[in-house]
């Protein structure tokens, strides 16, 4: 379909996205964090949860490497990203694989928790 009232197609390409894959451990922990704020803090704090990661999700997909590398995990042969969630007392840990043009979500890190800990998450 056209322009209105001509066969003359629009000057618009279609822009690409990345793909995301969500780690299955990523989702456990997702829906954990967002039963306990729903639990203890209220409704609107696990919609944000919810708003937090659909914003994550839409940035991502047109630019898959806009977030700023992890540096605790600087030294491993992927580059980790982070996006900070919920007053950053969480990140969203995640690569972007350029030649399937996906993105891995690898892990929920609790900044509060110990960062060693963490980073044997990962590997």
């Amino acid at each position: 379909m056209g322009y209105v009232g001509t066969d003359v197609e629009p000057p618009f390409e279609k822009i690409p996205m990345a793909k995301i894959i969500w780690h299955e451990n990523v989702l456990i922990l997702l829906d954990e964090h967002i039963n306990y704020a729903y639990l203890e803090f209220g409704k609107s704090t696990a919609l944000r949860w919810k708003t937090e990661i659909a914003a994550f999700e839409e940035r991502v997909k047109l630019f898959p490497e806009s977030y700023p590398p992890e540096e605790l995990l600087a030294n491993e042969s992927v580059l980790y990203r982070r996006r900070h969630l919920m007053n950053r007392r969480f990140k969203l840990i995640h690569y972007y694989d350029e030649a399937a043009d996906t993105v891995h979500v690898v892990d929920i890190w609790d900044v509060r928790m110990n960062p060693e800990t963490l980073i044997l998450r990962i590997k």
